[in-house]
């Protein structure tokens, strides 16, 4: 099998999916290309190829039909292991193109793209909108049909020629795109619609009208790169979260560096205020960290030694000294930005039929404009001025643009409000899926609850709580078992004293002794003291009792004698119940796989009042989650992603919990950064809306076009509410689509 490269290309001056679709079709012509993918929203392309392919001749193609190029910075990647983590060296980073004015930019541009890594050089209108080619042209046009007025009027006898003059200004740059669109196997393009409709306005004596056709037609244009750079600025302006620089610390000295030049495993300091310049681990002090820039979340969360702290987060009350695990290129932000890239990239079901049914629907709308023009005349004795001009609004009002953008610009847009929620989805199949589900089978440790025990009940016989916890932490200091560190976190937070022990040893499967004051302190499992004869029946039934709820338990023997019971548990996450209950009014059901012990998973299961299957291996999970496919459910599967893999791949949706572990990110279809049960509900519900957004906006498009195809043809309106109709659908669907990115909570 030949190898296939992988080229990914920033392009400039699309903004709406009918320019993607010209791009796609013109470089797929290129020899060598097997696949193109053209992402509008994040002005994007990605070319797979067997490495024979002529990149300059790529470049060529895009540039000639009218839009900038320009390769991301080292991006010829094989792409066999197409995860979310490959081609790091051109993580997207400077979202945005480079003015597009000037096509001549190729390879030159690599270097400045590494440069704009934290630029705000946004999408299409990057800069005022006026500067913008686009922007220029539209207002030459506008002053070129003014000037045709004013001449109309003072010198009446060359006004139909001013107006001709007028309309060339703005056509000639349409008819030229048109045509190379023609070249490049796109022969049914809006600008070639518009070009024969300006022209043929122009042969049947309507040249004011071709010339304000023109104008409106720039002035749609315009408005789309607008709609479209909004949409992109809301998933760029993530980067800009990330400070510019940070203070590294070199020999015991700190020094200001860029933060993108940081590596992995350096050390640097945070000081109070200050953005978080990297993902890293606390290596000294304790501070209230803000993650609401990043994740959403509205009160600040303490953090300490050995804690996560994400790049773009805010360090509240105290220097913190962070050892850096990924590279600016790898960063939680950055993985974000490049999985939403090129979730925006694949395309969803519902776009894909969208752009199935536009090539023939385009082809379509020409033949019945055609026979408007002609059959009426030939057949039916009417005047050929009228029908030819009622042919031509109906090639205007034929136009795909609103329709074909329908799709895409919901999707990127909730794609880009879920990630700014922590919510990844990737791609918009998997957004169009999860609307779908009625199954939600969650893991239960780490997800569900919190994956590390905590001290539930101190049972004390004798002894005060203070006392019975002290003592147990004496024994647990320096043991890093789960159920040692329950003890000693909850001796910390009742500031209770633990003073040094002797003699401590550890006897393996059973417990740990020690001294301590004089004392002997055993801690033991139940079934140790049991046989040490240390427990008395009301005791022995307090355990069981505990037991039956889910609970480990210890038992604290001072001098041989029984002195209290210590219980932990798993607890489940705060949001759980909240969570769950969310899903349940959303009409989704919910089921919890463990493969915990039938007693704790009962335990867990009935405070969250949630179906469970326990004591599961990973392949007894994928079980499960196949059966109740085979019931007719749409399951999605909830797990921290390192067991879980196999039941997250055989759900309808693999949903990774958690702080994004790079297994879960690279085996599930989506992920909740934040680990909160509630936004699986989230998630849902974005789906849901997502849909609803995409059917009102194709029956926006489609509606208009039926109105006005009638009022065309009966002669109530003609081409300029024509092409207002196509400019106003495709402006209303955009911002309609952009409504999504307003999503709170």
């Amino acid at each position: 099998m030949a190898e296939t490269n992988e080229t990914r290309y920033r392009v400039g001056g699309m903004d709406c999916a009918a320019c993607a679709s010209k791009i796609d079709a013109a470089v797929r012509r290129v020899a060598g290309v097997a696949d193109v993918s053209v992402s509008v929203v994040a002005g994007t392309m990605t070319v797979r190829h067997d490495g024979s392919s002529d990149l300059k001749a790529i470049e060529k193609k895009v540039t000639g039909l009218g839009y900038s190029v320009s390769p991301f910075a080292g991006s010829v990647a094989p792409a066999q292991n197409h995860g979310l983590h490959d081609h790091h060296d051109h993580a997207g980073h400077d979202h945005g193109d480079h003015d597009h004015e000037d096509h001549d930019h190729g390879h030159d541009h690599a270097e400045k793209e590494i440069e704009g890594l934290h630029g705000h050089d946004h999408g299409p209108t990057a800069g005022p909108w006026w500067q913008s080619r686009k922007g220029r042209l539209t207002i030459f046009s506008g002053a070129a049909l003014i000037a045709a007025y004013a001449v109309g009027h003072l010198v009446p006898a060359i006004g139909s020629y001013a107006f001709i003059v007028a309309m060339l200004v703005g056509l000639v740059p349409i008819a030229r795109r048109a045509i190379m669109a023609a070249l490049s196997g796109t022969p049914f393009s809006i600008e070639m619609l518009m070009t024969i409709a300006a022209v043929g306005a122009v042969i049947i004596n309507a040249g004011e009208e071709a010339a304000t056709v023109v104008f409106l037609f720039l002035v749609g244009e315009l408005l789309e790169g607008v709609a479209a750079g909004k949409a992109r600025e809301s998933i760029q302006s993530l980067t800009t979260l990330v400070p510019k620089n940070a203070l590294l610390e070199d020999n015991g000295q700190t020094r200001e560096v860029p933060a993108e030049s940081l590596a992995v495993g350096a050390i640097i300091m945070v000081r109070p205020g200050d953005r978080i310049s990297a993902d890293g681990i606390i290596v000294s002090g304790e501070s209230a960290i803000d993650e609401a820039p990043v994740t959403g979340e509205s009160t600040p969360v303490r953090k300490g030694v050995d804690a996560v702290v994400f790049a773009g987060t805010v360090n509240g009350d105290a220097v913190l000294r962070v050892r850096v695990t990924a590279a600016a290129a790898d960063n939680t932000i950055a993985r974000v930005v490049k999985l939403v890239e090129e979730a925006q990239e694949s395309k969803a079901p519902t776009e894909r039929f969208i752009d199935r049914f536009s090539r023939y629907y385009t082809p379509g709308v020409v033949v019945v404009a055609a026979l408007v023009a002609v059959v009426p005349p030939l057949f039916l004795s009417g005047a050929w001025d009228e029908w030819i001009y009622k042919g031509l609004a109906i090639l205007l009002i034929g136009c795909p643009c609103a329709l074909v953008i329908s799709t895409p610009a919901a999707i990127a847009a909730s794609l880009s409000a879920g990630a700014r929620r922590g919510l990844l989805m990737k791609g918009g199949a998997v957004l169009e899926s999860l609307g779908k589900v009625t199954m939600v089978a969650f893991d239960k440790t780490g997800t569900l609850t919190e994956g590390k025990p905590r001290v539930t009940d101190i049972v004390s016989f004798g002894l005060s709580e203070a006392q019975l916890l002290s003592r147990a932490a004496v024994l647990e200091q320096g043991s890093s078992h789960p159920l040692a560190l329950a003890i000693l976190n909850r001796a910390k937070v009742d500031g209770v004293p633990v003073p040094p022990a002797f003699e401590l040893e550890a006897l393996p499967g059973k417990g740990v002794t020690g001294k301590v004051g004089g004392e002997t302190l055993d801690l033991l499992s139940p079934s140790t003291a049991r046989e040490r004869g240390a427990l008395d029946g009301d005791q022995d039934a307090r355990i069981t009792a505990l037991n039956d709820e889910g609970k480990s338990v210890s038992v604290l023997l001072v001098n041989g004698a029984a002195a209290g019971l210590i219980a932990m548990r798993d607890e489940p996450r705060e949001d759980a119940e909240a969570g769950l209950s969310a899903l349940k009014s959303a009409g989704v059901k919910a089921m919890m796989l463990t493969g915990d012990n039938k007693r704790t998973a009962a335990a867990v299961a009935g405070m969250l009042g949630i179906d469970w299957r326990g004591e599961m291996m990973p392949e007894d999970k994928q079980k499960v989650v196949g059966e109740l496919k085979r019931q007719g459910f749409v399951v999605a599967k909830v797990g921290d992603g390192i067991n879980d893999a196999p039941a997250l791949a055989a759900a309808d949706i693999g949903i990774a919990m958690g702080g994004g572990t790079d297994v879960a990110l690279e085996t599930a279809d989506a992920a909740v950064l934040h680990g909160r049960v509630g936004d699986v509900a989230r998630m849902i519900a974005l789906s849901q809306r997502t849909m609803r957004n995409i059917l009102e906006n194709i029956t926006i498009a489609l509606g208009l076009k039926a109105v006005f195809l009638v009022t065309t043809i009966a002669g109530i309106t003609g081409l300029w509410p024509a092409i207002l109709a196509d400019t106003g659908a495709t402006v209303l669907v955009t911002i309609n689509a952009l409504r999504l990115l307003r999503i709170r909570g």
